[in-house]
């Protein structure tokens, strides 16, 4: 069994990019049995009746694959209720907090805001997953040019990721923060080494997606290097080879898609949106690329479930 545990299936307003059934149905061929999907739709996953209506676009025959975050907020009685969620409803797998503008509206730029999420949490004694989307809003430039993509790159250079890693170990620790902390999408070397030192003093994770794994940042300087725009951005040789490195030590716990569908449209042409549809890579990735790298079906198994099983404490078959 596999478990992907970050999507985007869009879907509602958006479902002429992604639909719930069309996503799980992808996550299938491709080997994935079960994915966690994100808050940051159009209209955002915040209370339990986002939440109700959100579940009633899952097939019958499919309750038992999907499972979804609840978006955080500045808001402390959201938080609350986000929390009791998380405990009270199974398909809620935890709470997302962008710490940083990505696709959509759920940003917390503000970083006593940002502490105040992890005060709030610490206080009603919450102890599932935080993730987090980590890009310090201070380290990205506004200087995006569609005509040069590599330029989305260099707007969000390394730095910004490391600081805000750094900014959400630092905000967990001295808010007391019992919960499990998780580093999302992480793409470069500072970023798994922060995380690793701070496993020392906490309970923290990351994840790797397969573009970070397979493509770097000269796919940006490509014939329509647009459709390579994500957030965080793809990344230098040096920081894939890292990243692979790390797989193969075990300091990264597992792989989550950030499967992100536009219409090629979109992404040339209309808004330049960030995002890649990475499940249609999850089976070269864990079929071809993991066993090249040397790793054992065991160490395969545990970096596309069983660690991700552990940190959520998730009961699959029910």
């Amino acid at each position: 069994m596999r478990i992907d545990p970050h999507v985007h299936l869009r879907d509602e307003e958006q479902n002429y990019k992604e639909t719930i059934v069309h996503g799980l149905d992808t996550a299938k061929k491709m080997g994935v049995d079960i994915v966690f999907d994100m808050p940051n739709t159009q209209k955002p996953i915040l209370t339990e009746e986002d939440v109700v209506r959100r579940l009633k676009l899952v097939p019958d025959a499919e309750k038992g694959r999907y499972f979804l975050y609840i978006g955080a907020t500045a808001d402390a009685e959201q938080l609350k209720n986000a929390a009791k969620l998380v405990e009270e409803v199974k398909e809620v797998i935890g709470i997302k907090m962008f710490a940083g503008k990505s696709t959509g509206t759920l940003e917390i730029i503000d970083e006593d805001e940002q502490k105040g999420v992890y005060s709030v949490l610490a206080k009603c004694g919450y102890t599932g997953v935080l993730a987090v989307h980590c890009e310090k809003e201070a380290h990205i430039t506004d200087t995006f040019d569609p005509k040069n993509p590599i330029t989305h790159a260099t707007s969000r250079p390394n730095s910004a990721e490391h600081e805000s890693i750094k900014d959400q170990i630092r905000f967990a620790q001295e808010s007391g923060f019992q919960g499990t902390l998780h580093i999302c999408h992480t793409s470069t070397k500072e970023s798994v080494e922060l995380v690793n030192e701070a496993r020392k003093e906490m309970k923290i994770t990351c994840g790797v997606t397969p573009h970070h794994l397979l493509f770097d940042d000269s796919k940006m300087n490509e014939s329509h290097g647009l459709l390579y725009k994500m957030n965080p951005p793809l990344r230098s040789k040096k920081d894939v080879e890292a990243l692979r490195n790390y797989l193969k030590e075990g300091k990264i716990d597992w792989i989550e898609t950030d499967h992100a569908p536009h219409t090629v449209g979109e992404k040339l042409y209309d808004g330049y949106p960030s995002g890649f549809p990475s499940l249609y890579l999850y089976k070269e990735l864990v079929e071809e690329l993991l066993p090249s790298l040397g790793l054992s079906e065991g160490e395969i198994e545990n970096l596309t479930y069983n660690n991700i099983i552990k940190a959520f404490k998730l009961k699959t078959g029910e």
